[in-house]
């Protein structure tokens, strides 16, 4: 427990009793504190003196902020006066406001001053031209409190009506970028209790006090909830700061108590009892923490650490309290990878030597020579600071009898680069949550409760089934769920191996949910479920096959491997995995779909079809049944004649670069692929540079397929809508065929219902509708067409002849004479069976 200390340094009476303010300069030479009077203070560090007046500014001071050079105060006549720090005189006014000052704050380079009063907009004001303002709009109650982040990048608002407003000033518009809500409470302006959000100095996170009299830290990237220092004080908190180096916090409260806050472990370190305190601040680089009174006092604590805890305030800089840091995690990766897929272990020395053409360049660098460098300018990837040359080997100096010690250093380090496994469907951590599942089936998320998690699965249709949540001591990482049950997998924890889980929605037996732990050694990759069998993936690169209540049904070793993930319809399951490196150093991804049931392969180690360097994001059957694919680039690709051996391949159905909405590009937006289902792609919109879908529950938005097929752009000097309507009716063409052969691969290679069979009669006269259409086109456009016009009726699917006759009358109505006797002879030819011969 953290003990209580009765340090008490002599109070110092600055100014009358009432609301009083105090500021540091950023080189910790001078503290300036105002007050309802108006005189100004300037104490000198170090010294027992008395301060340095001036008599001469405005009364009722509300805020001070300070450089090296000047400081600004403001006051209830809404003025904004600067002073300067080597003369102790009035300078200019800086601004005016119709309404009281609230708060100031400076950027940290001293260029602009941001201002809060009782009007509903925030003047961002320019040191050196008055004239050059920006406004933070869009606040419905005034600021009560401002903050910059250490880049001066973004500026916080804690406004009256309780939400933080995360403003970007980058632009020459300040932009609106987040609102908090939740997290502050709704204060008058007046009100002496604080709702400040102080940024954490390394600028990735924010602080605030709540309703709760807590301190909670908020991600400034997500908005996500993060670590909250809890339970310490009993009164509203008046004022928080973070040490330098951001290592500890302290709070003053109500409650006549300021409290030391480790920001690693959120634990109390000390109390302090002093009453009244509305205003504190730590000196930039010393052991001192000042604070003032309503009561008008200033208390400069110095040697305000204890030797206990002086050594936290002596560490290089901290990081922010994150419940999941993910500079945390990836801190032991000290070496960079390259483009190549190589480690750099290069350090700064690693420069390139001399000219293209030098001597250097030309005979590389002796052999010990300790300033090595590798240039992959050619992209062949060559390994960055190892070989000790400069360019690409001399192959005619190697030994005779082998390698030389540093060719067999690249031989022994060089990694090619790998696609990375990955759960369809699930999210990485933000702050403590994320999604483990998103389909059209529900959601699963979970939440880190530090020593357990929280799971819950939520359905679209709540008729036929009952959301719930469940306390999950496993820590379950991956999900999958479906309208039979979910599926869930752990990795390996304390001794124990990884386990898969599966909870069935409805049974007639008492208890049907099962557990089972892969042996000793074994990390889960993927996992899959389907209304026959369960799926999983390993480490090991073994494929273990359940059925739906837990019966191992086959086990067996993916040929290419590492395997990257998995995906599962009814009998059938798609394996992916690394297979041989290319030539830009990336292994070339391959997937495998065999049928459980009737140990049947159908497709055997074929390559997944991305362009250079993109990425699966996600792998999936549509409700057909047909393998898709999202990649990196924002291409959606379905897989045609996967059920024929040899015969697969993957055909582009959306490209979401190349929607409507995106064709003015003024929006900044991606898509998480969540389904295909009735022709339609399902997925979540993410603004901004958004990579994964967050909290709350995002709603799912619906695209119509379209191939990309060409760019209908209607000419500058073009009136003729044809020019449009032509490639809309094509892709429309393509399109359907596409649809009709992977509903013919589903009807030859299953036991067709009768509905199946007559979407398959109604897709064929979609094709040959589209045909017909495009023909309409052809001829509208004039008698030179009618080679192509004829060429589409040849298209046609038409055993029976009427739409062969229909074309005929198309031709007939634009007066196609030519055209329609040859529609004619073409009938004809298909009546005795002799197309081919045209």
């Amino acid at each position: 427990m953290a003990s209580v200390t009765q340090h008490q340094p002599r109070a110092r009476p600055a100014h009358p009793a009432g609301p009083t303010f105090l500021t540091y300069t950023p080189n910790g030479k001078q503290l300036v504190t105002a007050g309802s009077n108006n005189v100004v203070r300037v104490y000198a560090t170090g010294s027992d003196g008395e301060p340095t007046n001036l008599d001469d500014c405005q009364e009722n001071n509300t805020a001070v902020a300070a450089t090296n050079d000047f400081f600004l105060t403001g006051s209830e006549d809404g003025t904004v006066c600067m002073y300067s720090l080597d003369t102790y005189t009035y300078e200019k006014m800086l601004t005016r406001c119709t309404l009281p000052i609230r708060d100031i704050m400076l950027s940290p380079d001293g260029e602009w001053a941001a201002v809060a009063s009782d009007e509903l907009t925030v003047k961002v004001v320019n040191i050196a031209d008055t004239y050059n303002v920006l406004y933070l709009r869009h606040l419905p109650k005034p600021a009560k409190h401002l903050s910059f982040d250490p880049s001066g990048s973004y500026i916080a608002a804690s406004c009256a009506d309780g939400i933080v407003y995360i403003y970007r000033l980058s632009t020459e518009e300040p932009e609106l970028v987040r609102k908090v809500d939740g997290l502050i409470r709704s204060l008058e302006v007046e009100s002496e209790s604080s709702s400040r959000a102080v940024w954490h100095p390394d600028g990735r996170a924010f602080a605030a006090p709540t309703a709760t009299r807590d301190i909670q830290v908020m991600s400034s990237g997500d908005g996500e909830r993060q670590r909250t220092f809890s339970g310490g004080h009993m009164g509203d908190v008046t004022a928080l700061a973070w040490s330098p180096n951001g290592a500890l916090l302290i709070t003053a409260a109500s409650d006549r108590k300021i409290l030391l806050w480790d920001t690693k472990t959120q634990k109390i370190l000390a109390r302090y009892d002093y009453p009244s305190v509305i205003n504190m601040a730590w000196h930039p680089t010393q052991n001192i923490v000042s604070f003032v009174t309503s009561d008008g006092e200033l208390y400069i604590y110095e040697k305000f650490l204890q030797p206990d805890t002086f050594a936290l305030l002596q560490k290089p800089m901290q990081p922010s309290p994150y419940i999941r840091d993910p500079l945390a995690e990836t801190a032991g990766n000290t070496s960079k990878v390259l483009t190549n897929g190589l480690k750099d272990t290069s350090d700064s020395r690693a420069k390139r030597r001399g000219t293209p053409d030098s001597l250097d360049d030309i005979l590389g660098p002796e052999l010990g020579d300790e300033d090595d460098f590798v240039s992959d300018d050619d992209g062949a990837g060559y390994l960055d600071g190892v070989n000790g040359f400069g360019k690409r080997s001399s192959g005619h100096l190697d030994p005779i009898d082998g390698f030389d010690s540093k060719r067999r250093a690249i031989v022994q380090t060089w990694q090619p680069r790998l696609h990375q496994s990955f759960q369809p469907g699930s999210t990485p951590w933000r702050g403590n949550r994320k999604y483990l599942c998103l389909n059209l089936t529900g959601f699963v998320w979970t939440v880190d409760q530090d020593n357990h998690h929280t799971v819950t699965v939520e359905f679209y249709d709540h008729e036929y089934h009952r959301d719930f949540h469940f306390t999950d001591p496993y820590l379950y990482d991956k999900a999958c769920l479906n309208e039979n049950g979910s599926l869930f997998s752990c990795p390996p924890a304390n001794g124990n191996s990884a386990m898969v889980f599966y909870r069935p929605h409805e049974t007639w037996t008492t208890r049907a949910d099962w557990r089972t732990q892969l042996p000793a050694g074994e990390d889960v990759t993927s996992i899959s479920l389907s209304d026959s069998y369960i799926v999983v993936t390993t480490s090991t690169n073994y494929v273990r096959v359940f059925t739906l209540y837990g019966t191992p049904f086959r086990v067996y070793r993916q040929k290419s491997s590492p395997t990257v993930t998995c995906a599962s319809w009814r009998d059938y399951i798609l394996i992916m995995g690394n297979g041989p490196v290319g030539g830009d150093g990336s292994t070339n991804l391959l997937y495998t779909i065999e049928n459980v049931k009737r140990d049947e392969v159908c497709q055997c180690e074929d390559t997944v079809a991305l362009t250079e360097g993109a990425q699966v994001k996600s792998v999936f059957f549509s409700d057909n049944g047909d393998p898709c694919v999202y990649d990196s680039t924002g291409v959606l690709l379905v897989l045609q004649h996967w059920r024929s051996p040899g015969q697969a391949r993957w055909v582009p159905v959306l490209d979401t670069k190349q929607l409507e909405r995106l064709a003015s590009g003024k929006k900044e937006e991606t898509y998480w692929p969540v389904a295909v289902a009735q022709e339609t792609f399902h997925c979540i919109i993410l603004k901004g540079g958004d990579q994964y879908p967050y909290f709350p529950k995002p709603l799912l938005s619906e695209f119509d397929l379209k191939i990309p097929c060409s760019n209908p752009t209607l000419p500058k000097d073009s009136e003729d809508s044809a020019v449009l309507e032509g490639p809309k009716l094509e892709e429309s063409f393509v399109r359907s065929s596409l649809m009709l052969s992977l509903l013919e691969d589903l009807v030859s290679s299953t036991n067709a219902t009768h509905s199946q069979r007559t979407e398959l009669s109604r897709r064929e006269v979609e094709v040959n509708k589209s045909l017909l259409q495009l023909l309409n086109v052809e001829c509208r456009q004039g008698e030179d067409r009618g080679m192509k016009a004829l060429e589409i009726v040849g298209l046609m699917r038409d055993p029976s002849g009427t739409m062969i006759e229909a074309a005929g009358k198309v031709a007939g109505r634009y007066g196609r004479t030519v055209l329609q006797e040859k529609i004619g002879e073409l009938a004809e030819r298909r009546l005795l069976g002799m197309e081919d011969e045209i």
